[in-house]
């Protein structure tokens, strides 16, 4: 008998409006969704291009580069005169070009340089090569190419090379290679050679022009406005900590933000080493020479990241947990308050100096009333009762409870040695740029005036229009 297989019963039963409910809301959280995200990001965008107009001018001027260079396709005329190697020009645009007039000059000059000096080289090894025969063709060829690429590349360790030259070493073992490899196949090198060459001077050269001549932006004016701005964020983390730390101030957004300005200056040796070199590059524009002292600005940089560094120490010990004494905190407070506003107003009075590229007549007499007030300082620091000494005396403060006091004011007085390292830089800065003597000026109708100090308020706006101005140079 056969065995009866049981039979098996399905019942499809369509999806109901609840599932299509449920889709339909899901697909409409993600449309939301990505909107949201759209928007964000276009929002987020708009904001770069109004902080900075010049980044979006930056775009412009490089799709201005590109279609001028593209007529050499689009143009029968000119296309007819390069062929095929315009795409070559077109390549070396959209590599060369950068933000800054001194980063595209570097990358042009490097890249022709390094196009030229290896294409020379590589037509000389294949003259060579080809009159030694096949059999010793090859193997010319790949001795040059391995001699010469290892070479170059050993040479972008050397920091001379690497600081100025890198991109230029790049380029030439990417030339040498592909001209050598490619010219063992070829028979009309130095045609094919000397087109490549023309249209990458034909590109680097129409990137200069546009780069310089269309609202340039300045790696040295960079360069210039970041040191001077991290002069004023030194002065505010100073006078802030000192002033937070006697006065007992509460600290609110906009204190903190000041407070941590010194965080900049020790994360602004990258930029600045990058801009100063660029800066080299570039030709005179605005104040500055060709043979701007560029490196000294990288001394100033580093002397203040020397004095960023003990007002790190200084917030680090003002935010211990150890107990202070608030009797020797009083004595101590008005003469290291007189200390950090007096420091606070050489720095200060630095990055004026550097804006107006005009000799104080002021910083002599600040540094001697900050030297001054941290020698006071020191003397009030010296005459405090010796708890250790007074045996038969009861000790009326723990030692722990003035350890924390003693090490700000020590750290206060270090930092005084650390502005005048930067005043010696500022000063040697001077005369190697020929900074002018600055002119005394007097508003006679403020001649009679009793209060003749400067609101930080007032102070702050004209900085701001002193970069303002220069930026537009």
């Amino acid at each position: 008998m056969s065995q009866v297989k049981g039979v098996e019963w399905r019942i499809k039963v369509e999806d109901g409006r609840w599932k299509k409910a449920v889709t339909s809301c899901s697909m409409w959280t993600l449309i939301a969704s990505f909107y949201s995200k759209l928007s964000k990001f276009i929002k987020k965008a708009w904001e770069i291009g109004v902080n900075d107009p010049r980044k979006f001018i930056h775009c412009l001027k490089v799709g201005i580069a590109l279609t001028s260079v593209s007529l050499f396709y689009y143009l029968k005329p000119l296309y007819d005169g390069v062929g095929r190697n315009a795409m070559w020009a077109v390549m070396t645009v959209i590599v060369v070009f950068e933000y800054t007039a001194g980063a595209t000059i570097y990358k042009s000059i490097n890249r022709i340089c390094g196009t030229t000096l290896a294409g020379l080289l590589a037509f000389g090894v294949h003259w060579v090569a080809s009159r030694a025969g096949e059999q010793w063709e090859p193997v010319i060829v790949g001795f040059s190419l391995f001699l010469l690429a290892s070479a170059a590349t050993f040479s972008r360790f050397i920091p001379t090379i690497k600081a100025r030259f890198d991109y230029g070493a790049m380029i030439f073992i990417l030339t040498f290679s592909l001209v050598s490899v490619s010219g063992y196949r070829i028979d009309e090198l130095f045609a094919m050679a000397q087109q490549r060459i023309s249209t990458i001077i034909i590109g680097t050269s129409l990137c200069i022009i546009v780069s310089i001549t269309i609202r340039p932006v300045w790696a040295g004016l960079e360069l210039y406005v970041l040191v001077t701005g991290n002069l004023h964020k030194l002065a505010n983390s100073l006078q802030g900590c000192v002033d937070q730390y006697f006065e007992a101030q509460t600290a609110n957004e906009e204190s903190n933000k000041k407070l941590m300005g010194y965080k900049c200056v020790l994360n602004s040796k990258a930029s600045e080493d990058s801009m100063a070199n660029l800066a080299r590059w570039e030709p005179a524009h605005g104040n500055f020479n060709f043979c701007h002292p560029w490196k000294q600005y990288l001394k100033i940089g580093a002397t203040m990241r020397r004095c960023a560094s003990c007002i790190d120490a200084l917030i680090g010990c003002i935010h211990s947990e150890n107990k202070t004494s608030d009797n020797m905190k009083k004595i101590m407070s008005q003469s290291s308050m007189k200390v950090g506003t007096n420091s606070a107003c050489v720095l200060r009075e630095l990055a004026i100096t550097i804006k107006s590229m005009t000799k104080s007549n002021k910083l002599d007499i600040l540094v001697v009333e900050m030297n001054n007030s941290a020698q006071e300082l020191q003397n009030l620091l010296k005459s405090y009762p010796d708890t250790h000494n007074n045996s038969n005396a009861k000790m009326e403060i723990p030692i722990i409870e003035i350890i924390q006091v003693v090490t700000v004011v020590s750290l206060i007085t270090e930092i005084v040695a650390r502005v005048e390292d930067i005043v010696k830089s500022v000063e040697e800065l001077s005369n190697l740029a020929k900074f002018e003597p600055a002119m005394f000026k007097c508003d006679k109708s403020k001649q009679h005036s009793t209060d003749n100090k400067i609101s930080p308020e007032e102070q702050e706006k004209d900085e701001v229009a002193i970069i303002k101005t220069l930026q537009m140079v």
